[in-house]
């Protein structure tokens, strides 16, 4: 199996504080990839970075064994990188169908002209997206139509409704920052499924995520910084079991649990 994220020696200044500190790492194809740290270890850094929203101080990103480092976000998405957020990012006053097929931008051909025009290359496009987006949402596990407005969702189908927009640029590489943030038991599990599938697609997932007994149940294998540096990285046993890990992040008593 070949690498399709190569980072090597990543380096992030915020002013004098080193937000990224030369980070090397490699993910495999097909692989489910935790990323774990405490609060401020710069795993959120880590994925600005590597879809472009920040501009790296040193190092390389090599995507499918081509440099990134000097692409846009925009160019990044069109190579197959999609990424969801922390917060919410949806458009609250569209639909969830819409908030979807908002994703496949960079896939239509339609243009200005044509969405201007509706002539009937445009309503077919837009037709077969909106199918698309509807196929999105059921592999997520989104239980509504498509129709509600996205402001009116609780924070668990709100957080699908983001996955199955960043599915919608068909991505090689799905990056997810916290999506079980304020998820309850049953929608964490629901997440868990989910992930399993887009993996089940070939594509690539790389995960942060606070709640452990989820990133140890999904991850092939786990990545963790502290203080902007990569203090590990191993299958979920491997990490459960290093002392470096244990004081820095997951502590004695969450550590037993998992032995």
């Amino acid at each position: 199996m070949s690498e399709i994220l190569e980072l090597c020696s990543l380096t992030k200044k915020f002013g004098g504080l080193i937000a990224l500190n030369q980070v090397t790492t490699s993910i495999e194809e097909n692989e489910i990839r935790g990323l774990i740290g405490p609060n401020g270890s710069g795993k959120s850094t880590l994925i600005n970075v590597v879809s472009g929203l920040y501009v790296i101080d040193g190092g390389e990103v090599k995507f499918k064994g081509e440099r990134m480092d000097k692409q846009k976000p925009h160019q990044r998405v069109i190579k197959g990188m999609s990424r969801t957020f922390q917060s919410s990012r949806l458009f609250s006053q569209m639909s969830v169908l819409q908030n979807v097929m908002c994703g496949m931008h960079c896939r239509g051909k339609a243009g200005v002209a044509g969405s201007l025009l509706r002539d009937a290359g445009t309503r077919k496009e837009e037709s077969t997206f909106a199918d698309k987006a509807r196929g999105l949402l059921e592999l997520v596990g989104y239980q509504g139509d498509g129709t509600e407005i996205s402001g009116s969702l609780a924070h668990g189908p709100r957080r699908l409704v983001e996955i199955a927009r960043a599915m919608a640029s068909d991505p090689k590489l799905i990056m997810l920052d916290e999506p079980a943030a304020g998820m309850v038991a049953t929608e964490k599990e629901g997440l868990v499924t989910c992930i399993r599938k887009i993996r089940d697609l070939g594509i690539t997932v790389l995960l942060i995520e606070h709640d452990m007994k989820l990133v140890m149940g999904v991850c092939d294998r786990i990545s963790v910084l502290n203080f902007g540096a990569k203090i590990a990285e191993g299958i979920p046993a491997e990490i459960q079991q290093n002392e470096q890990v244990i004081e820095a992040y997951l502590g004695e008593v969450v550590a037993d649990a998992y032995h």
